[in-house]
């Protein structure tokens, strides 16, 4: 294969067989110097930069800097962004290389190539070792690879009706907003078995930094293997032990629901009426064991990485669900809605924050003239009733809204949020790509970062494990308007050196 073309016709024949000897040589040497550009273990110098916010003045640390057809993007907000040892960031992204993994160091800004052949879906960071888990599958998975046209990009959330414009673009689910994340790569369907993947980061950094990296093989184990009848699609969750994975799967396996599970109708304008179930496998021997099927469609799937055995997961119709989140122990056992909605309310983008607690978004992003019981996805998702940042109590089952956007902001609603390990921190984005930080302990919020660009997918923020800073992903320095770069916005010094009293100010 490498000697194809190498033979010059019209030329003498000792002509002919330098020319074919040099550019045999030069294939093999291209072949090899291919092998090594796309090999897990490659690195890229420091890319940090540090931006002022336009708005608030705020230095914004990018720790990537990529642009021209090229994106790198956050993991999804449900799951862990930094390494055990607090120095690495995992990120999705699209380099050189095509889609893979890749980390940073936060520190020394250093980035390193931590996969080979691509992943399917979510990428898993370990919370007890410094290990990533991933599904195997070509492409890199999920949204936001890089902009439309960008090799391995994905389709961007968000770009339909109402993208770009000044009231920002759709919730996710709504009108013209596009599929939620872990559809596979390039936004297909699951096809053929999957394996679940270990890759041991410890030994790969170090020999990164020995300059000794060897092939992928030495890094990575093959936890088991997912049947293909299973159709995962890349939605998992690693339980807080490292020990279990839990995935959605779909598909006839699914049709025998679980004890008081029925078929639910179709809701909303997209919704297709399906079943779907989560299983697990167990790291060590790759068993695989069926926790619950259920009558709808699975969408975002996590753990709780402070509980053992405990899973969070939501009912996915593109939009507004009758019920959107849900709880259920790892051996079938508790499942029920982690907070019951209302009609009226919509709910989305929950993510568990600490041992006992969720937050959620309640949108209030359509108008009350336009949400009829006959419009699209009925009367929810309007100010009529309460909106804003909520956190919900997974043992009492308590509920308290922690804040909300001001009317004023252009930016409509809280979209997407996060909360500290602490308890002492909110935080959202909007439909203008703001940041908005709240303290739990005062009521008080402030904005931290000033709308982004409307890049290739929303911002997606995420707090470390001491609530110091937040993790984004933007396109604010990007020329072409749509490439991301991973981004981390601080919390202000004052702000994490606030004490609080109970007695009145004088």
């Amino acid at each position: 294969m490498i000697a194809t073309g190498c033979i010059l016709e019209g030329e003498s024949y000792m002509y002919s067989r330098k020319i074919k000897t040099a550019v045999c040589l030069a294939a093999v040497m291209l072949f090899a110097a291919s092998a090594a550009f796309a090999q897990m273990g490659r690195t890229w110098p420091s890319e940090k930069k540090i931006v002022p916010d336009p708005v608030t003045g705020l230095p914004l640390t990018f720790l990537t800097s990529t642009d021209g057809g090229y994106s790198q993007s956050k993991i999804y907000q449900t799951h862990r962004q930094w390494t055990v040892d607090g120095k690495w960031l995992i990120f999705r992204g699209v380099r050189e290389t095509g889609p893979q993994a890749f980390a940073v160091n936060e520190e020394t800004g250093q980035i390193v190539q931590v996969t080979e052949n691509g992943f399917m879906g979510m990428l898993c960071v370990s919370n007890i070792a410094m290990k990533l888990f991933i599904m195997s599958g070509g492409g890199g998975g999920g949204r936001g690879r890089g902009p439309e046209g960008a090799p391995g990009a994905a389709p961007a959330e968000g770009r339909g009706r109402g993208a770009g414009r000044a009231g920002g673009p759709p919730a996710e689910g709504a009108p013209g907003a596009a599929p939620a994340e872990g559809r596979g790569p390039g936004g297909r369907g699951p096809s053929g078995p999957r394996q679940i993947l270990e890759i041991d980061l410890a030994k790969l950094f170090a020999d990164v930094a020995a300059k000794t990296v060897k092939p992928a093989a030495n890094y990575t184990r093959v936890c088991g293997t997912i049947p293909a009848t299973l159709q995962p699609d890349g939605n998992m969750g690693l339980d807080a032990n490292d020990d279990f994975m839990y995935f959605r799967v779909g598909g006839p396996e699914t049709a025998q629901l679980s004890p008081g599970q029925t078929l639910l109708p179709g809701f909303g304008p997209r919704f297709r009426q399906t079943t779907s179930g989560l299983r697990s496998m167990n790291l060590t021997t790759g068993e695989i064991k069926s926790i619950v099927n259920v009558g709808f469609g699975i969408g975002h799937v996590q753990s709780n990485p402070w509980k053992p055995g405990e899973i969070v997961f939501c009912w996915e119709t593109g939009g507004k669900a009758p019920q959107r989140t849900w709880i259920v122990n790892s051996d079938g056992t508790g499942l029920r809605p982690l907070y019951p909605e209302a009609p009226y309310e919509w709910i989305t983008h929950e993510a568990v924050i600490n041992r006992d607690e969720a937050v959620i978004a309640i949108l209030g992003h359509r108008s009350i003239a336009s949400a009829t019981p006959t419009s699209d996805w009925g009367i929810a998702g309007t100010f009529e009733h309460p909106t804003g940042v909520a956190i919900v109590n997974l043992r009492t089952r308590e509920m308290r809204i922690v804040g909300q956007i001001p009317a004023w902001s252009k930016g409509r609603s809280d979209w997407h949020v996060a909360g500290s390990v602490d308890g002492r921190w909110a935080c959202s984005d909007d439909f203008q790509f703001e940041v908005w930080l709240y303290d739990r302990h005062n009521g008080e919020m402030n904005l931290l970062a000033g709308p982004q660009k409307a890049g290739a997918d929303h911002i997606h923020p995420t707090f470390n494990a001491d609530g110091t800073k937040i993790e984004i992903q933007s396109a604010l320095i990007s020329k072409d308007n749509r490439g991301l770069n991973i981004c981390i916005v601080p919390v202000p010094k004052t702000f994490l050196n606030r004490t609080y009293s109970l007695k009145s100010p004088e």
